[in-house]
């Protein structure tokens, strides 16, 4: 495995974020337990969750999962970065009551007790924004984290699906009340066919020293080689992958996608994790495997070492926006 630093920080983080959301839904706790001793194993010291993971009824079972894992010892908790989210209502469905929820002093402070609680340790490394709140200061949010660091319950601080701006906002007020660091890590949106992120997300991280993580590498699984898996007899696309295949302008640019990787005898899957490993700023893509399969296959992409020629070709496929402000000002 390979390593970095995550962003401005003196934290070495693998080039790949075990992500936990399947954990619970759609993978039991037995073979999940497995996945993370096989992650550990392979070097990967970077494991991403949320409150809100399990969902519905389920909320925070994600969390309790990791726990249990972590309560078999063998140094599993000092090995891993932990890295989970605050945002989203923990309340039962249907069940909604103020402040449990969003980023107020009172719900962040409630929220990481009751995360500490479910992940069976004394603190967490990377505590991440899962969303901006748009009702609640900065200088709130700032004091309760300032408080949270001097208790030990947390480290470092991250946000999710921050747009630039509020990256700057955040980190601008960190700075002028001092006593933080401020905001360490950006999880967004970002792939092959989603690079959005390149015009102002991607820039505002790397101007204030954040590591950029993304999340959906394979854009819902668009981008692991669906058309041919279909052709297989294999798993059908759902969710986000079948709605863009439904187009048949997005179809005929996947179909390019998987002609150009399997001339270069490539898998699409590692090819479109690897690329990313390319990409300016980025800390390493969070990887949410279902079985273990899945896993090894990510961790092949760590070694993959994609030609002028290939990522030229994934370019011409998918253009991205190219640089701002010219992208969309001139």
């Amino acid at each position: 495995m390979k390593y970095t630093q995550l962003g401005r920080t003196g934290l070495k983080v693998s080039r790949l974020v075990l992500g936990t959301m399947n954990f619970g839904p759609q993978t039991d706790e037995a073979d999940s337990h497995a996945i993370m001793d096989a992650a550990l194993d392979a070097g990967i010291n970077f494991f991403d969750t949320a409150n809100v993971y399990g969902w519905g009824e389920n909320k925070g079972r994600t969390e309790e999962i990791i726990g249990n894992w972590f309560a078999q010892g063998g140094d599993r908790r000092d090995k891993v970065v932990l890295a989970t989210k605050v945002y989203g209502n923990m309340a039962a469905d249907g069940d909604s009551w103020p402040n449990h929820d969003k980023l107020s002093a009172l719900n962040i402070r409630r929220a990481v007790d009751a995360s500490l609680k479910r992940l069976q340790t004394d603190y967490i490394d990377v505590y991440q924004f899962h969303h901006i709140d748009r009702r609640t200061p900065f200088e709130e949010i700032w004091q309760a984290i300032d408080v949270l660091v001097r208790q030990g319950k947390i480290l470092y601080v991250g946000s999710s699906n921050f747009p630039g701006y509020k990256i700057a906002q955040a980190n601008e007020i960190a700075a002028r009340r001092g006593g933080t660091i401020g905001l360490v890590s950006e999880q967004c949106l970002y792939n092959l066919a989603e690079r959005r992120a390149e015009m102002e997300v991607i820039p505002a991280a790397q101007e204030y020293g954040l590591g950029v993580i993304p999340w959906s590498p394979l854009h819902g699984g668009l981008l692991g080689g669906v058309i041919k898996k279909e052709a297989q007899g294999g798993r059908r696309a759902s969710g986000r992958a079948a709605d863009s295949l439904a187009n048949t302008g997005i179809r005929a640019q996947i179909q390019s996608y998987e002609d150009l990787l399997d001339k270069h005898g490539v898998e699409p899957g590692e090819a479109a994790l690897a690329w990313l490993l390319t990409r300016p700023g980025v800390t390493g893509p969070i990887v949410g495997p279902r079985t273990p399969e899945q896993l090894e296959s990510a961790l092949r992409a760590v070694e993959l070492e994609l030609g002028e020629e290939l990522l030229a070709g994934l370019d011409d496929i998918f253009p991205g926006p190219g640089p701002s402000p010219e992208a969309f000002a001139w």
